[in-house]
């Protein structure tokens, strides 16, 4: 199988980099040698200096004979056309990068019919929407859903005051319908056993039916906590436009600063009645005091510049804030973020190209969600007939010790599974899987290997 990925920045390279791990043909293609250094330093991909727009590039026998190819520059326009001329040369499959909100909302239809378009992803609008589930669940790290809501996953912290500190995993008495399926300690990825305990700080991820996780997340909420009502964000990029207008429409007060004047104006243009934009610096301490941030139930930080974003997040914390929400680009950022006391960090490239690896992988794969940087992923995948797993017991059908059979679903009804469990043709089953093990423990589930076509 082969992807061209056209666009070499940081989404482009961090899609390169997923796909190319899992032993996917890459080719990378972007006008700006300099674009393209890091990727031929760093990769094991080919790379081809030239414009992914011309007709005579789309022409290279690289190119012309890959399966996907996948638009990610920094302009719209130019990932459409590249698209539609990746279809009129014979490439049965495209996704491109829309970062244009009107694209993705009243013509995003239009796009896909007249454009040939097979996935359009916005990075901005995906990391809003992340945002506002984590921030209107508030003991959650992580929230997200699967087989269409009847599934969801829950990452949370245990600190010193967790219920659920140094109890071994099979004495716990979680809601029903709750599975404990991963551990990130010390910068790795655990898939617990019974006699395995939760310590302080772990991140522990937990899945099941919507409502017993709604139940279990009231445990990690300390007694103080109240509804959100008050969020500080500082930066007025899309994200922020984004995530604005859902909370407005939750009922929740909205403070943004900006120091870009023209942003700042755009921004307090689509503010509803309760919330303002402020023009100043993000950074000015004095400002946050006289602003209230010692109130604000989270402070969000969503410049362009990831340490401009940790420095104001911790001192946010310093301030008073109780909770504190960090956007980055450089997901090598991630654990360092955490380790100092930021309590959420959301990457968009990584969240993007979850969307794009699930269309990628197809053969059964529906859903991926990419947890810790990558460490491990969560896969919803539908069991085909004649399947490695396929009509037997989940304890007799000796899965790789990488991956964990969190939940299933059965004619539209989510089960958490055990040894006992049968998987049958059909069921959509959702999967904790460590880094690098995803393509091989899917296809203990589905007949095809790669991609269909």
């Amino acid at each position: 199988m082969r992807v061209v990925i056209v666009g070499a920045g940081k989404l482009g390279y961090t899609i390169a980099e997923l796909l190319s791990s899992e032993q996917i043909e890459v080719v990378v293609v972007d006008k700006n040698e300099e674009q393209l250094v890091a990727v031929k330093e760093n990769l094991d991909v080919m790379t081809i200096n030239k414009n992914g727009t011309n007709p005579i590039t789309l022409n290279d026998p690289d190119i012309n004979g890959a399966d996907i190819l996948i638009a990610v520059t920094d302009t719209d326009e130019v990932n459409m056309v590249a698209c539609v001329l990746a279809k009129k040369h014979g490439l049965k499959h495209t996704i491109a990068r829309i970062r244009d909100m009107q694209f993705m909302g009243e013509a995003k239809d239009y796009l896909k019919k007249n454009f040939d378009i097979d996935l359009m992803v916005n990075p901005e609008l995906i990391a809003a929407n992340e945002i506002y589930r984590i921030l209107m669940t508030p003991a959650a790290l992580n929230v997200d859903d699967f087989a269409g809501g009847k599934v969801r996953l829950f990452e949370a912290k245990i600190d010193k005051h967790s219920k659920w500190l140094n109890i071994p995993l099979k004495d716990m008495k979680l809601p029903e319908g709750v599975l404990a399926g991963l551990i990130h300690r010390d910068h790795q990825m655990i898939i617990p056993h019974g006699n395995d305990a939760f310590k302080v700080h772990d991140s522990a991820y937990f899945i099941g039916f919507p409502e017993s996780i709604e139940k279990l997340s009231l445990t990690f909420v300390q007694q103080n906590t109240r509804p959100l009502e008050k969020v500080m964000i500082i930066g007025a990029g899309r994200i922020s436009r984004a995530l604005v207008t859902q909370l407005n429409s939750a009922g929740v007060s909205v403070k943004v600063i900006e120091n870009d004047r023209k942003r700042c104006e755009d921004m307090a243009a689509i503010l509803q009645s309760g919330s303002i934009a402020i023009y100043g610096d993000g950074t000015n301490v004095d400002l946050l005091a006289e602003e209230g941030i010692a109130s604000a139930d989270v402070v969000v930080c969503l410049t362009d510049d990831d340490r401009l974003n940790l420095m104001m997040a911790l001192i946010a914390k310093h301030m008073g804030a109780k909770k504190t929400v960090v956007r980055v680009y450089r997901t090598e950022y991630v654990d360092l973020i955490e380790k100092v006391g930021v309590d959420v960090v959301i990457s968009a490239r990584l969240l993007s190209a979850s969307e794009i690896l699930a269309f990628v992988r197809r053969g059964g794969v529906t859903r991926v969600s990419i947890l810790e940087g990558a460490r491990a992923e969560a896969v919803e995948v539908i069991v085909q007939k004649g399947t490695r797993a396929e009509g037997k017991k989940l304890m007799e059908v000796n899965l790789p010790k990488s991956c964990l059979v969190c939940a299933y679903v059965r004619k539209n009804k989510a089960a958490i599974p055990n040894g006992n469990t049968i998987l049958l043709h059909g069921d959509k089953i959702i999967l904790f899987c460590l880094r690098g093990s995803a393509q091989e423990v899917v296809s203990w589930f589905t007949n095809e290997q790669r991609f269909i076509v």
